[in-house]
């Protein structure tokens, strides 16, 4: 079975979604609405590839790419069926008007959640809104961020030179207002950056119990980590379930969480901690 890999960015405005219109299409199919969607170029992160996307069809600077989901799903393309992974971002922009700026589009609308079932829209598209309107997270204690929840932020990121080979952990810990409470890594030993991912998580968890802190998001530039943590993917690996375990029961222990993905670009500090860590350790070999 072949596989696509996309990004798809879900635009709002006043309970309304942006959809585009696909410029062309045959007599017998005619044209058809999306959402902003395109592939991943090579070296690209997913949330680069969404932003360019934006800027090649809108001509829009975003001011926000914010991960919502990442979705599976399969449909039928003729006699194949088609595998589907969709990196799914709300995307806010700079500008207040909205204006087409490529020859794929000739046009554009805002559509109510009522009016979507009504639209002529490509079955990707539909099934990425259908899937996202109706997904229910099993996440037991996700922050409720209402009410002035004092909510601390927690970097973590692992590290491998060689993956597997030299590995290591590091935390980064704000408080509320931004004020730095701590920072540190550790060296692993001989690891692959999969399990320097969790151990990394592990660490921080177990550094927020430390501190007495009660509410946390927890931030990691591992897609795969945040969305084992979030229960869109299921931890299969055997060697990864003991650590999955370990910070459940440890996560238990704080009032609220969150897991939240960000760009490398956003998570320096720990990952500079990880370099750190693993750099000593070399040395001193």
């Amino acid at each position: 079975m072949k596989q696509r890999i996309r990004v798809a960015g879900i635009v709002r405005k006043g309970g309304e979604v942006l959809l585009l219109k696909r410029a062309g299409g045959r007599a017998e199919m005619p044209s058809w609405y999306e959402l902003p969607t395109g592939k991943i170029n090579f070296g690209e992160q997913p949330e680069e590839a969404m932003a360019r996307i934006v800027y090649d069809c809108l001509g829009e600077r975003t001011k926000l790419v914010r991960l919502v989901d990442v979705i599976t799903f399969v449909d039928l393309k003729g006699s194949s069926r088609l595998a589907n992974l969709y990196i799914v971002y709300e995307v806010g922009f700079e500008g207040d008007s909205v204006k087409i700026t490529t020859e794929r589009y000739s046009a554009y609308r805002w559509a109510a959640d009522s009016e979507i079932g009504s639209t002529v829209l490509d079955e990707a598209s539909l099934s990425v809104l259908e899937i996202v309107a109706g997904k229910q997270r099993n996440v037991v204690k996700n922050i409720d961020y209402r009410g002035g929840v004092n909510v601390a932020t927690i970097y973590t990121d692992g590290g491998s030179r060689g993956n597997p080979g030299p590995s290591g952990i590091g935390y980064y810990i704000v408080a509320a207002d931004g004020t730095e409470l701590k920072r540190g890594g550790e060296f692993l030993g001989f690891s692959t950056s999969r399990m320097a991912e969790y151990y990394g998580l592990k660490e921080g968890v177990e550094q927020a119990l430390e501190l007495g802190l009660k509410s946390v998001r927890f931030m990691s530039d591992s897609l795969m980590l945040v969305n084992q943590m979030n229960g869109v993917y299921a931890v299969k690996n055997q060697d990864l379930v003991p650590v999955y375990n370990d910070i459940w029961a440890l996560l238990n222990r704080l009032d609220s969480y969150s897991f939240e993905y960000i760009s490398r670009m956003r998570n320096v500090d720990a990952d500079r901690e990880v370099n750190r860590v693993i750099d000593e350790h070399l040395k001193r070999e």
